[in-house]
């Protein structure tokens, strides 16, 4: 008997065991789903609040300061004319006769590459991105004393491209003949070749140059408005010419002038025509060139909803985020432009297919995380992307946007800045080979620069062809192009480092604008100006 009782009373202990530790488990389970609920609700609270607004420009980054002054130098290695200041030792006087057959100064403007062409619709570019670097990003530019060399560099440029237009319907768009140039191989200070004209008129029409023109000559008026409002007056009157030939006599320059399409073929006009109405709208404030955009030109021109890549070649995505700072920041007399909120959506969609942890990421990269597009100048696209990016990520900050939806996920203001940051340090040297892709930057840059004028010793005598001893020459360039960032890494992330690897080693101006507005961008934070006027 007694041992049955012993045996109940152990049975019942282990039971009552058992109870409380099922009542435990349920217990945890309860505060384990409270808690995640919890977590959830916060993380959701979270995501809908904005990241704080950055006040006037703080801390510099020492690292994307030193960077930019480096890249800033590009533009004087590559200026022609009568140089001013130059602070380029091996550099000198050049071009001093261009333009001079149909009586015009075409001498000012810059050298496109490591060739001695200039080229207006890649060089327009330039002044157009420039422009905008200055206008998002000149107290960043302020902070480590660059914003004087980079308003100094875009007059160089806007004063040819001034020059370029002596009629309405008349753009010279070209100095120099690129297969005479691509034959020789010498300083520009020695050339002594004929350098013919190239123009865009009436009777044979390049919109796209002529409209990209008058973007740069737009946007560059809102450079200049506040300390040189005559200046700015001039620019302003040239592009809304440019701007009124290109729409009222289309066609593409690369159709009309075959020549062309070999070096910087076009691959449609209607962006060029949306880009040069975006900047036409922000310098103006006539509603006419908003409506341009939003009404039908946009619904053929656009592409909203399909992420085009911004280059020289295509305007779109850099259209779709200039236009977003309207939106974003409730612009007077916006409100409820549904043409505007496809140019909003659009570059939303653009930026989902940069951010690596997207559903929509674009496998377009190399296994280090460069964005990689093409072979022929590779860094282009991804600093074009990191720039478009960082601007974005500004205009959410200051306008208090907490974040853009990719389907489910969500990405704030920090991880586009991130994603930014991750592209022009590899640029900068966080990449397999340890190179920095930016000439003069860091202790590891390419040598061999396929750059005529960085190529032959200052002091060498060489006239068209003979020159050529220095092309091929193993030694690497007696000059520093300093400043250039240069076409970049294959998709496995090889570059090649040889003069003749134009490929990979040609540095241009274009790159510059880029490489420039990208690292103003990163070198210290600040709001961003709601209005350029």
């Amino acid at each position: 008997m007694g041992k049955k009782r012993r045996g109940k009373l152990k049975e019942s202990k282990w039971g009552g065991c058992l109870g409380w530790f099922l009542v435990i488990v349920i217990l945890a389970l309860v505060v384990g789903a409270v808690v995640y609920a919890v977590k959830q609700k916060m993380d959701h609270a979270n995501d809908n609040m904005p990241e704080p607004v950055p006040g006037p420009p703080g801390a510099i980054d020492k690292e994307y300061g030193d960077a930019l002054k480096i890249a800033m130098q590009f533009f004087d290695v590559q200026k022609s004319g009568k140089l001013v200041d130059n602070k380029i030792s091996w550099r000198g006087d050049s071009g001093l006769k261009d333009g001079s057959e149909a009586k015009l100064d075409l001498s000012k403007g810059m050298y496109d590459a490591g060739d001695n062409m200039k080229f207006g619709f890649p060089l327009a570019f330039t002044a157009t991105v420039l422009s905008w670097a200055i206008l998002e990003y000149g107290d960043h530019m302020a902070s480590v004393n660059q914003l004087d060399p980079a308003q100094d560099s875009l007059k160089w440029i806007t004063d040819f491209l001034i020059n370029s237009h002596p009629r309405d319907n008349v753009l010279y768009i070209q100095v120099g003949d690129p297969d005479v140039d691509h034959k020789c191989w010498e300083r520009p200070e020695k050339m002594k070749e004929e350098r013919p004209l190239t123009q865009v008129n009436t009777s044979v029409p390049g919109t796209e140059v002529a409209a990209e023109t008058a973007a740069a000559l737009a946007s560059a008026s809102l450079v200049f408005k506040t300390f040189d409002s005559t200046y700015s007056s001039t620019l302003l009157k040239h592009a809304k010419q440019l701007f009124t030939f290109a729409d009222k006599y289309k066609g593409s320059y690369s159709e009309n002038i075959p020549q062309v399409a070999t070096y910087y073929n076009s691959t449609g006009y209607g962006d060029e025509l949306l880009w040069a109405a975006s900047w036409l709208y922000h310098a103006t404030g006539d509603r006419s060139y908003l409506e341009y955009v939003t009404g039908e030109n946009g619904i053929e021109f656009a592409s909203w909803g399909s992420p085009t890549w911004f280059s020289w070649d295509n305007k779109n995505a850099g259209t779709q985020v200039l236009l977003s700072r309207l939106s974003l920041f409730g612009a007077k007399g916006v409100s409820g432009n549904s043409g505007l909120g496809n140019y909003r959506k659009s570059a939303e969609g653009a930026i989902c297919s940069l951010l690596p942890e997207s559903p929509y990421a674009t496998s377009s990269r190399t296994d280090g995380g460069l964005i990689w597009v093409s072979e022929w100048n590779a860094l282009q696209h991804p600093v074009a992307s990191a720039f478009l990016a960082a601007l974005y990520s500004d205009y959410m900050l200051t306008s208090q946007t907490p974040k853009i939806t990719c389907d489910h996920h969500s990405f704030k203001p920090s991880d586009l800045r991130k994603f930014a940051k991750s592209q022009v340090d590899y640029v900068l040297g966080k990449n397999p080979l340890n190179m920095s892709y930016l000439v003069g930057y860091g202790d590891n840059y390419p040598q061999y620069v396929h750059h005529r004028g960085a190529s032959i010793p200052a002091d060498a005598t060489t006239d068209c062809t003979d020159g050529f001893k220095w092309l091929d020459s193993t030694e690497p360039n007696p000059n520093v192009a300093v400043g250039g960032l240069v076409g970049g890494p294959f998709l496995n992330e090889m570059f090649i480092d040889s003069r003749n690897n134009s490929m990979q080693g040609e540095p241009t101006t274009y790159n510059s604008a880029l490489i420039v507005g990208l690292l103003s961008s990163l070198v210290t934070t600040s709001s961003a100006v709601k209005s350029f006027t």
